[in-house]
Protein backbone atom coordinates (compact mmCIF):
# COMPACT_ATOMS: atom_id res chain seq x y z
CA UNK A 1 0.00 0.00 0.00
CA UNK A 2 1.55 3.10 -0.87
CA UNK A 3 1.96 6.28 1.52
CA UNK A 4 -1.01 8.35 0.30
CA UNK A 5 -3.34 5.60 0.17
CA UNK A 6 -2.31 4.63 4.02
CA UNK A 7 -2.90 8.24 5.14
CA UNK A 8 -6.25 8.70 3.31
CA UNK A 9 -7.08 5.18 5.29
CA UNK A 10 -6.19 7.02 8.41
CA UNK A 11 -7.72 10.17 7.54
CA UNK A 12 -10.67 8.76 6.53
CA UNK A 13 -11.06 6.46 9.76
CA UNK A 14 -10.56 9.28 11.70
CA UNK A 15 -13.25 11.24 9.82
CA UNK A 16 -15.54 7.79 10.89
CA UNK A 17 -15.13 8.55 14.37
CA UNK A 18 -16.15 12.22 13.75
CA UNK A 19 -12.82 14.11 13.49
CA UNK A 20 -13.42 17.48 11.81
CA UNK A 21 -9.25 17.99 11.26
CA UNK A 22 -9.24 14.67 9.42
CA UNK A 23 -11.72 15.96 7.02
CA UNK A 24 -10.17 18.97 6.94
CA UNK A 25 -7.47 17.25 6.08
CA UNK A 26 -9.24 15.23 3.06
CA UNK A 27 -11.22 18.36 1.92
CA UNK A 28 -7.30 19.90 1.27
CA UNK A 29 -5.97 16.86 -0.40
CA UNK A 30 -8.74 16.06 -2.81
CA UNK A 31 -11.17 19.43 -3.17
CA UNK A 32 -8.49 20.79 -6.12
CA UNK A 33 -9.14 17.49 -7.95
CA UNK A 34 -12.55 17.10 -6.86
CA UNK A 35 -13.83 20.79 -8.20
CA UNK A 36 -11.68 20.19 -12.18
CA UNK A 37 -13.83 17.08 -12.35
CA UNK A 38 -17.39 18.60 -11.37
CA UNK A 39 -16.15 21.50 -13.90
CA UNK A 40 -15.43 19.05 -16.72
CA UNK A 41 -18.53 17.72 -15.97
CA UNK A 42 -20.99 20.36 -15.45
CA UNK A 43 -19.35 23.20 -17.23
CA UNK A 44 -20.26 25.65 -14.77
CA UNK A 45 -18.52 27.00 -12.04
CA UNK A 46 -20.84 27.40 -9.22
CA UNK A 47 -22.31 23.92 -10.50
CA UNK A 48 -18.74 22.25 -9.97
CA UNK A 49 -18.74 23.68 -6.83
CA UNK A 50 -22.32 22.76 -5.86
CA UNK A 51 -21.47 19.32 -6.53
CA UNK A 52 -17.69 19.37 -4.40
CA UNK A 53 -19.78 20.61 -1.39
CA UNK A 54 -22.38 18.20 -1.66
CA UNK A 55 -19.99 15.17 -1.70
CA UNK A 56 -17.54 16.19 1.09
CA UNK A 57 -21.19 16.61 2.74
CA UNK A 58 -22.25 13.47 1.88
CA UNK A 59 -18.62 11.75 3.27
CA UNK A 60 -19.04 13.89 6.60
CA UNK A 61 -22.67 12.31 6.66
CA UNK A 62 -21.67 9.09 6.09
CA UNK A 63 -18.40 7.93 6.48
CA UNK A 64 -19.45 4.44 6.37
CA UNK A 65 -20.16 4.33 2.67
CA UNK A 66 -16.62 4.27 1.65
CA UNK A 67 -15.60 0.47 2.13
CA UNK A 68 -11.53 -0.07 1.96
CA UNK A 69 -11.47 -3.60 0.55
CA UNK A 70 -13.37 -1.98 -2.76
CA UNK A 71 -10.64 -0.15 -3.81
CA UNK A 72 -8.05 3.45 -2.95
CA UNK A 73 -10.45 6.31 -1.32
CA UNK A 74 -9.27 8.80 -3.62
CA UNK A 75 -10.95 6.47 -6.52
CA UNK A 76 -13.95 6.30 -4.20
CA UNK A 77 -14.41 9.95 -3.98
CA UNK A 78 -13.61 11.08 -7.18
CA UNK A 79 -16.38 8.45 -8.33
CA UNK A 80 -18.73 9.93 -5.83
CA UNK A 81 -18.07 13.51 -7.46
CA UNK A 82 -18.66 12.09 -11.13
CA UNK A 83 -22.05 10.73 -10.33
CA UNK A 84 -23.36 13.83 -8.63
CA UNK A 85 -21.93 15.69 -11.29
CA UNK A 86 -23.70 14.11 -13.92
CA UNK A 87 -26.85 13.73 -12.02
CA UNK A 88 -26.61 17.64 -11.63
CA UNK A 89 -26.13 17.97 -14.80
CA UNK A 90 -29.27 15.97 -15.85
CA UNK A 91 -31.34 17.93 -12.95
CA UNK A 92 -30.32 21.19 -14.76
CA UNK A 93 -31.21 19.75 -18.10
CA UNK A 94 -34.47 18.63 -16.59
CA UNK A 95 -35.22 21.87 -14.73
CA UNK A 96 -34.46 23.73 -18.43
CA UNK A 97 -37.28 21.82 -20.54
CA UNK A 98 -39.40 22.15 -17.71
CA UNK A 99 -39.12 25.53 -18.18
CA UNK A 100 -38.92 26.14 -21.62
CA UNK A 101 -42.14 24.41 -21.62
CA UNK A 102 -43.65 26.68 -18.88
CA UNK A 103 -42.54 29.14 -21.70
CA UNK A 104 -44.27 27.59 -24.63
CA UNK A 105 -47.72 27.10 -22.97
CA UNK A 106 -47.55 31.29 -21.68
CA UNK A 107 -47.12 32.21 -25.75
CA UNK A 108 -49.06 29.14 -27.09
CA UNK A 109 -47.39 25.93 -29.07
CA UNK A 110 -44.57 26.94 -31.47
CA UNK A 111 -45.60 30.61 -31.21
CA UNK A 112 -43.28 33.50 -31.84
CA UNK A 113 -44.26 36.43 -30.05
CA UNK A 114 -42.46 38.80 -32.90
CA UNK A 115 -44.07 36.66 -35.74
CA UNK A 116 -47.42 37.20 -34.19
CA UNK A 117 -47.36 41.24 -34.07
CA UNK A 118 -46.31 40.94 -37.96
CA UNK A 119 -48.98 38.60 -38.66
CA UNK A 120 -51.55 40.86 -36.87
CA UNK A 121 -50.30 43.86 -38.79
CA UNK A 122 -50.47 42.46 -41.74
CA UNK A 123 -54.34 40.94 -41.08
CA UNK A 124 -54.99 44.39 -40.00
CA UNK A 125 -53.87 45.46 -43.13
CA UNK A 126 -55.22 42.80 -45.31
CA UNK A 127 -59.12 43.16 -43.56
CA UNK A 128 -59.24 46.73 -44.16
CA UNK A 129 -58.07 45.96 -47.93
CA UNK A 130 -61.11 43.61 -48.33
CA UNK A 131 -63.35 45.78 -47.25
CA UNK A 132 -62.50 48.45 -49.07
CA UNK A 133 -62.38 45.76 -52.56
CA UNK A 134 -66.14 44.59 -51.31
CA UNK A 135 -67.26 48.66 -51.29
CA UNK A 136 -66.13 48.70 -55.23
CA UNK A 137 -68.87 45.75 -56.61
CA UNK A 138 -72.33 46.08 -57.33
CA UNK A 139 -74.68 46.30 -54.37
CA UNK A 140 -75.70 42.50 -55.88
CA UNK A 141 -73.11 41.03 -55.90
CA UNK A 142 -71.90 41.98 -52.84
CA UNK A 143 -74.58 41.05 -51.37
CA UNK A 144 -73.92 37.73 -52.49
CA UNK A 145 -70.27 37.46 -51.46
CA UNK A 146 -71.45 39.14 -47.94
CA UNK A 147 -74.11 36.16 -47.31
CA UNK A 148 -71.73 33.58 -48.37
CA UNK A 149 -68.32 34.44 -46.51
CA UNK A 150 -69.38 36.62 -43.54
CA UNK A 151 -73.21 34.65 -43.02
CA UNK A 152 -72.08 31.19 -43.93
CA UNK A 153 -75.02 30.74 -46.22
CA UNK A 154 -74.96 27.89 -48.92
CA UNK A 155 -75.66 29.12 -52.53
CA UNK A 156 -78.96 27.50 -52.10
CA UNK A 157 -79.62 29.14 -48.89
CA UNK A 158 -78.81 32.64 -50.62
CA UNK A 159 -81.22 31.82 -53.35
CA UNK A 160 -84.05 31.11 -50.92
CA UNK A 161 -83.35 34.32 -49.12
CA UNK A 162 -83.21 36.42 -52.21
CA UNK A 163 -85.91 34.73 -54.35
CA UNK A 164 -83.26 34.43 -57.11
CA UNK A 165 -82.66 31.00 -59.33
CA UNK A 166 -79.19 29.58 -58.02
CA UNK A 167 -77.45 29.73 -61.45
CA UNK A 168 -77.88 33.59 -60.89
CA UNK A 169 -76.00 33.27 -57.83
CA UNK A 170 -73.10 30.97 -58.99
CA UNK A 171 -72.83 33.76 -61.77
CA UNK A 172 -72.84 36.86 -59.37
CA UNK A 173 -70.27 34.72 -56.53
CA UNK A 174 -68.15 33.99 -59.59
CA UNK A 175 -68.20 37.83 -60.97
CA UNK A 176 -67.37 39.06 -57.33
CA UNK A 177 -64.71 36.48 -57.04
CA UNK A 178 -62.97 37.95 -59.80
CA UNK A 179 -63.31 41.27 -59.43
CA UNK A 180 -62.20 41.04 -55.78
CA UNK A 181 -59.13 38.95 -57.30
CA UNK A 182 -58.17 41.81 -59.64
CA UNK A 183 -58.80 44.48 -56.50
CA UNK A 184 -56.55 42.45 -53.99
CA UNK A 185 -53.98 40.92 -55.93
CA UNK A 186 -53.26 43.98 -58.46
CA UNK A 187 -49.50 44.65 -59.94
CA UNK A 188 -47.78 47.50 -58.08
Amino acid sequence: MQGDDRLDLELHRRVSMGDGQAFEGLYRRYAPAAYGLALRVTGQDSLAQEVVHDAFLALWRAPEAYDPGRGPFRSFFLSLVHHRAVDTVRREERLRKRAERASNLERGPGEDVAEEVVEDAYLSTRRKEVREALQTLPPEQRTVIELAYFGGYTQAMIAEELGIPVGTVKTRTLAAMRKLRRALYRED
